[in-house]
């Protein structure tokens, strides 16, 4: 069964003291507003509004937690960077990912999607630099890759693993695309490896439901 599919909603949160323990490894999600997080897990997970898609960036402001059959937690973090929001909201929103990308142990990985039109904007490099010494690998989804000649965005991949160089090992990058699919199994496949020996699992053993 592939890694991610038939995830369902475990539960929304709004606080950092909201959050429940952990049962299992997590991955996290993050990215810009309208970067296409939501279509990204979405289209990861095969299922059209398991992650909410909104036209108006900004409005995801709760951190969701998904669950898949093998026991692995899909954790959908706030977008970050709109501007259009009070400013107590992007303090919230900003408290929220830190602490949990700070302080949560279960989690295993970062998903980092970034529109492949605007990659490596301010706001990603400060996240990567704050995130990044922690020693947890980061995959890049190049989202909205179908918006892009096949060499265009063969290009942009390759721009971003250069100016990554100094992490190379840690940091992984692709194309995505969830309206063509392209690059899921890849992405599936690089969650596989950081989860070898973590989720037995993730081989293709389901487990039972909570």
């Amino acid at each position: 069964m592939p890694l991610f599919r038939h995830a369902e909603f475990v539960t929304s949160i709004a606080k950092p003291a909201g959050l429940p323990a952990a049962k299992g490894p997590e991955i996290a999600f993050v990215g810009r507003s309208n970067a296409g997080k939501s279509s990204a897990i979405n289209a990861l997970v095969g299922h059209t509004r398991l992650a909410y898609v909104s036209k108006t960036p900004g409005r995801t402001q709760l951190l969701n937690l998904f669950r898949t059959p093998a026991g692995l937690y899909l954790v959908d973090l706030p977008g970050f960077g709109y501007a259009k929001v009070p400013e107590a909201i992007r303090r919230g929103w900003a408290e929220l990912i830190e602490r949990y990308l700070r302080e949560r142990e279960a989690l295993v990985g970062l998903i980092h999607i970034m529109d492949v039109r605007h990659p490596l904007t301010a706001l990603d490099r400060q996240l990567l630099d704050w995130f990044l010494p922690s020693g947890k690998p980061v995959h890049i989804l190049l989202s909205k890759a179908d918006k892009l000649s096949r060499g265009a965005r063969a290009a942009t991949v390759a721009q971003v693993r250069r100016a990554l160089t100094s992490w190379e090992g840690q940091v992984t990058v692709q194309a995505f695309s969830a309206l063509s699919k392209l690059g899921v199994e890849e992405a599936e496949a690089v969650v596989q490896g950081w989860l070898a020996g973590v989720l037995p699992e993730a081989a293709g053993t389901e487990v039972a439901p909570e």
